[in-house]
């Protein structure tokens, strides 16, 4: 499971072939021990939970990145590594 993005306390990650428990693009975020997952491209949290603050974060990154997310997605479902995302600053 390759993190793709670290930033303020979150990893995010991309899994290869996780196309099928959530039946819909996903990315999956640890913070503090806890995981949660953020659908693509609504960035709705389907799993799991996030103190608000953090998920502003998420989804302000994730609005800066969104072309990006989207192109490691499809990589990740291929079997390729994803590329690594210019962290939120």
């Amino acid at each position: 499971m390759p993190s793709i993005s670290m930033f303020y306390g979150l990893v995010i990650y991309l899994y290869s072939f996780d196309n099928l428990e959530h039946h819909k693009p996903h990315l999956h975020i640890k913070y503090q021990g806890e995981y949660s997952v953020i659908s693509i491209p609504d960035c709705e949290l389907i799993e799991g939970k996030l103190p608000t603050k953090k998920l502003e974060l998420v989804k302000a990154w994730f609005n800066i990145h969104e072309e990006e997310i989207i192109a490691d997605w499809d990589l990740a479902v291929n079997g390729e590594t994803p590329y690594r995302i210019e962290p939120l600053k």
